[in-house]
C-alpha cells in the first residue's frame, strides 16, 4: 500500500496511488534493471515538476543522479519546459539512458562522473536520485557488476549520504530534491541530513513493498542486525523531499550557473 502523506499547500491529503511503469525501459547488459522505488520516484517527480510550474512560460532544469537506464530522466524530459540532465559513473548506464531517450523521443543530456562532480558550476530547480541504498557485509562499495546499483555499505547510507550533502550545491534558491530509499536506512536521518543544511526536508510518500531477490538473500544479515524480524518479508520504501529556501543563507551554492 502506498500513502502519499498531505501537501502543505493543500487542505486535504492527496489520494494513494499506484506504482506501474512509465514508459519500457531498455538496458543494455550489465545495467541494472529498474525496479519499483524508481516508479515510486517518478510519480512524485512528475508531480513536482507541475506544481514547480514547469511549461513553456518556466523552464525547469532537472539533474538526475546516478541515472542507471535513465527511467527518471525520461520521465522529467517528457514534462513540457524541461532541460534534464543524466549523471552516472558507468558508461553502459548513460547508454541505456541515451537510447531510452531517443526511443521515447526526449532530449536527455548525459554526463559521465561521481554524482554532482561532472556539474559543478551549474544550478538546478531539482535533482532526483534513486541511490544504492540495501545495507551490504561491509563499507566496501563496488566499482562494477550490478552489485554497484544497490550496495549500499553497511548501513545502506554510504552513497545516500554522499547525495544529501551534494545536491543542495546544485540547487537554487527554491529548488528541491527527490530522493528514494529504504525505511532500513532510517528516513528520519535523512531528513535531518537534510534540515542540518538550510533545507525543508520531510517524508512525502511511504509504500510498503515486498523484498526483492537481493533483500531476500540478504535476510539473515539484516536479521542479525536487528533490521529485520523472523518473518519480515517487506520493507517500507520512502520518498524524501528537500527544499532549498528562496531566502536561506546556509545553503552553499556554486558562484556561476549554466
Amino acid at each position: 500500500m502506498t500513502t502519499v502523506a498531505p501537501d502543505p499547500r493543500r487542505t486535504s491529503p492527496a489520494a494513494p496511488v499506484d506504482i506501474t511503469p512509465h514508459h519500457q525501459v531498455l538496458r543494455v547488459p550489465g545495467v541494472y534493471p529498474v525496479q519499483r522505488d524508481t516508479w515510486l520516484l517518478a510519480d512524485v517527480l512528475r508531480r513536482e515538476l507541475t506544481d514547480h510550474g514547469c511549461g513553456a512560460a518556466r523552464a525547469c532544469r532537472v539533474l538526475e543522479l546516478g541515472a542507471g537506464a535513465g527511467a527518471l530522466s525520461v520521465v522529467a524530459a517528457g514534462v513540457p519546459g524541461t532541460d534534464v540532465t543524466a549523471v552516472d559513473v558507468s558508461r553502459r548506464a548513460l547508454l541505456s539512458t541515451r537510447l531510452n531517450a531517443l526511443r521515447q523521443g526526449r532530449r536527455v543530456r548525459v554526463r559521465r562522473g561521481d554524482l554532482t562532480a561532472p556539474v559543478a558550476g551549474e544550478r538546478f530547480d531539482v535533482v532526483v536520485s534513486n541511490p544504492p541504498y540495501v545495507p551490504a557485509a561491509t563499507d566496501d562499495i563496488p566499482e562494477h557488476g550490478l552489485a554497484r546499483a544497490y550496495d549500499g555499505g553497511r548501513d545502506g547510507r554510504a552513497v545516500l549520504d554522499r547525495v544529501c550533502d551534494e545536491a543542495p550545491r546544485v540547487l537554487r534558491p527554491g529548488g528541491r530534491l527527490l530522493v528514494v530509499h529504504s525505511s532500513l536506512n532510517d528516513p528520519a536521518v535523512t531528513v535531518a541530513r537534510l534540515r542540518a543544511q538550510g533545507m525543508d526536508a520531510e517524508v512525502v510518500v511511504r509504500h510498503e513493498h515486498p523484498f526483492g531477490p537481493v533483500l531476500t538473500a540478504r535476510h539473515a544479515l539484516l536479521r542479525e542486525r536487528g533490521l529485520v524480524t523472523d518473518d519480515q518479508r517487506t520493507e517500507e520504501l520512502v520518498v524524501v523531499r528537500a527544499v532549498v529556501p528562496h531566502t536561506s543563507t546556509s545553503v552553499t551554492h556554486p558562484a556561476t550557473e549554466r
